[in-house]
């Protein structure tokens, strides 16, 4: 064999093994990464992405309507990540917009007042609850035909369509007139362009807390309570255990309690 033919040979067996190192190399980093987010499968190790509105105010929103993101919802995630020991990192979005980016990869985790039902839970994973709450059909303050969920049929009431409280307005013969939140819902119904709305009392305390004179009031209360959870996707269990864990050390040394005093005046998590 000539020379410059066993150079060549030799170049093109350097070349091939180069690229087997590289590529080797390349897999060895990809599945470094992808076991990057630790023990919980987290988006990044260490650091807990959190989904929430930013305007289901006393739950999520800014005080001042800019300033930093408080509420019910956000103390107590940032309270269950510094039991478990992570960084909070919130995602603020539309709450029909939430599931899909819980889905898409986008959050670990949804902090937003989200009621558990059965269709959720065969789809998603729940904590402890840690809100506990009846439902209130609300209404104009001079509305008089509605004392009962049942007197919603063939009237119309204002709804997210990914709530819980959306089922419960269907089920009894309500048309819904879709919105995306508690704000919108109640200014349709201040503006006398909806029959009704319904929502925890929570936060039709809340809301009357800070405005007084709101035109609105309480007709009745559904017979079963909301019980709403942190919710997560089913490959998260161990960081399912890791919140119920948390929330039962923060329920024992009282925090939540005191964040529910803080915003409702009452222990509302049982």
């Amino acid at each position: 064999m000539s020379r410059s033919l066993l150079f060549a040979s030799a170049a093109i067996t350097a070349t091939l093994a180069l690229s087997a190192c590289s590529s080797g190399d390349a897999e060895s980093d990809a599945a470094e990464g992808s076991a990057g987010s630790g023990e919980f499968g987290l988006i990044d190790d260490g650091k807990l992405v959190v989904a929430t509105e930013g305007t289901y105010r006393p739950f999520t929103f800014h005080e001042g309507g800019s300033g930093d993101l408080v509420g019910y919802d956000v103390e107590i995630v940032e309270a269950v990540a510094d039991k478990i020991g992570l960084e909070v990192e919130f995602q603020e979005t539309q709450f029909d917009a939430i599931f899909a980016g819980l889905e898409a990869g986008r959050f670990d985790v949804v902090a937003n007042q989200v009621s558990i039902n059965p269709e959720r839970e065969e789809a998603y994973l729940f904590s402890t609850p840690y809100t506990v709450s009846p439902g209130v059909v609300v209404v104009a303050e001079a509305t008089n035909d509605i004392a009962d969920v049942s007197d919603l049929d063939g009237k119309t009431s204002a709804q997210s369509l990914t709530s819980n409280w959306f089922e419960v307005a269907e089920t009894n013969g309500a048309n819904v007139e879709a919105v995306e939140g508690w704000a919108q819902a109640v200014a349709l119904l201040e503006q006398d362009r909806v029959d009704a709305t319904i929502n925890d009392k929570l936060t039709f305390l809340d809301y009357t807390t800070e405005r007084p004179d709101a035109p609105i009031k309480i007709a009745a209360e559904t017979e079963d309570s909301s019980l709403n959870a942190f919710a997560f996707t089913k490959d998260k269990e161990d960081l399912v255990t890791a919140f119920d864990e948390a929330l039962v050390e923060l329920q024992d040394d009282g925090t939540l309690a005191e964040i529910g005093e803080k915003y409702f005046g009452t222990d509302v998590s049982q």
